[in-house]
């Protein structure tokens, strides 16, 4: 069991008590397979490929053609473009499913909040939700919902979502809070104090979510959560640039820089461990780009100013300067650690909406005194994987948190930036460059002239030893159709 933790609202230096190996919340959990459902990307023309260097390749051969093609895994940095396929030019490559699509997700709305009115036209035009997923609700607007004003709400939201409905967007900035829970905690696990801090007792565990890195790709009918997460903004203008940074962020393959700052604000910097292990755990050719700064010991900044391509920026301070000054790319990530950061869109410390102002496509942060359990905040070695592999914002946050009940997510929450595959058409070379596949899991390649097959196997053994850009090279690519799957 954790030990009690200290609040976090003291701005004087405090002493962190760190969980037992029982209570690490920085474990991930068992490798899991990605389901075979599989959804169509558009086949784009040919582009250049820049390569990073010169990675190992595997090689196999296509024994069920008469002109055998091979597949090479390889990592390099591309372009992204966007076509159709055609029997007669690019063919069409079929992915696995890798992340929510538009039409899974709900916009909720209510009609006494004209910001959130106008925030859910904009994002309903923006993102091509279906005009039936929009659940129109009215209520007097206000910070906190009593328990008994959300379970009416949740039962007019249950009847309307049907059961495609996966997650949530929610058009308004407040309510964010049910009494002792954040709204967006309510809607995915239902209103329940289990998921509160002990009343007169704030340094206490809460209960899992059940989602923490998770390999589910259909949150409802898997396991009967829909995650949530705030479109918030000071004003209706704040959040249409958030939701232009969230679709300018799909299928970008960003190749900026994730920052992690331990701080000399030692209560607040105790998820350095996985933080540290993280920076290293992707410290090869093709991972990503992390920088672990430490400067617990003071004589550096505690903070981050003028960078240019801020991919992202976890952080441990009640207010954290400079944000401003840095560019974030699209679909960028920052959040920091502290006890009332998800108090939205003020709060007495710094307030995670500062975060999209200055221009990132997420954040997250708790709304009630949590204690500094990392369980509480985002793990870094969770977040980053299940972003990387192309599921969206939304999927990816939740899944990295192991404790939400009290924690606040606002942001776009479709924004994919490692969404799908670049496609290379060089007349009759394919190649399919994705970052989709999942280290540890078997993937097949098959050749198909329609969408519904016949499928004929070219390739039945390709794995990757490390999440990196995959790349799949068929030298003689005659079929309409290319499907890539998990091997049954």
């Amino acid at each position: 069991m954790l030990r009690p933790r200290l609040p976090l609202l003291l701005l004087l230096p405090l002493t962190a008590c760190p969980a037992d190996e029982s209570g690490d919340d920085s474990s991930s959990g068992p490798a899991t397979t990605v389901e075979g459902t599989s959804a169509t990307t558009d086949a784009p023309t040919s582009t250049t490929d820049a390569p990073t260097g010169e990675p190992p390749t595997t090689t196999t051969d296509a024994a069920t053609t008469t002109d055998p093609a091979t597949t090479d895994l390889t990592t390099t940095a591309t372009t992204d473009a966007t076509t159709t396929g055609d029997p007669l030019g690019p063919p069409t490559v079929i992915l696995p499913r890798a992340g929510l699509e538009p039409e899974e997700l709900a916009l909720l709305v209510n009609d006494q909040d004209p910001q959130a009115m106008a925030v859910a036209a904009y994002y309903l035009d923006k993102r091509q939700l279906p005009p039936g997923n929009v659940i129109t609700l009215s209520f007097p607007p206000a910070d906190t919902l009593s328990v008994a004003d959300f379970t009416s709400l949740k039962a007019q939201i249950d009847a309307a979502a049907s059961p495609q409905i996966q997650a949530f967007a929610i058009a308004w900035t407040n309510p964010h809070k049910v009494e002792c829970q954040s709204l967006v905690s309510a809607l995915a696990l239902g209103a329940d104090k289990k998921f509160c801090s002990t009343q007169g007792n704030p340094c206490s565990e809460t209960a899992p979510s059940g989602l923490y890195d998770h390999a589910t790709l259909a949150p409802f009918t898997d396991l009967g959560i829909r995650p949530a997460m705030h479109l918030a903004g000071v004003t209706a203008d704040d959040v249409f640039k958030l939701i232009d940074r969230g679709v300018a962020a799909d299928s970008t393959h960003p190749t900026g820089v994730g920052y992690f700052v331990r701080t000399t604000d030692e209560a607040r910097s105790v998820r350095w461990p996985d933080q540290q292990a993280t920076q290293s755990s992707w410290d090869f050719d093709g991972g990503l780009d992390l920088q672990y700064i430490d400067n617990s010991g003071g004589g550096g900044l505690d903070y981050l100013e003028n960078k240019p391509d801020v991919l992202f920026y976890l952080t441990g301070l009640a207010d954290v300067p400079q944000i401003a000054t840095n560019t974030y790319l699209p679909g960028a990530v920052a959040d920091h650690l502290t006890s009332y950061g998800g108090q939205i869109p003020q709060s007495g410390q710094m307030s995670i909406v500062r975060w999209l102002e200055a221009g990132a496509t997420g954040s997250y942060g708790t709304a009630f005194e949590p204690c500094n359990y990392p369980g509480k905040f985002s793990v870094a070695s969770v977040l980053l994987p299940h972003y990387f592999r192309g599921e969206t914002l939304i999927e990816a946050y939740w899944k990295s948190v192991a404790w939400p009940g009290e924690g606040v997510f606002v942001g776009e929450p479709l924004a994919r930036p490692w969404r799908g595959a670049v496609i290379t058409w060089e007349d009759p070379k394919l190649i399919i460059a994705t970052y989709q596949l999942i280290p540890g899991v078997t993937y097949q390649l098959e050749s198909g002239d329609s969408a519904d097959g016949p499928w004929t196997t070219l390739a039945s053994d390709l794995q990757i030893p490390q999440s990196k850009r995959t790349e799949i090279t068929i030298n003689d690519a005659t079929a309409a159709f290319y499907r890539v799957s998990a091997k049954p």
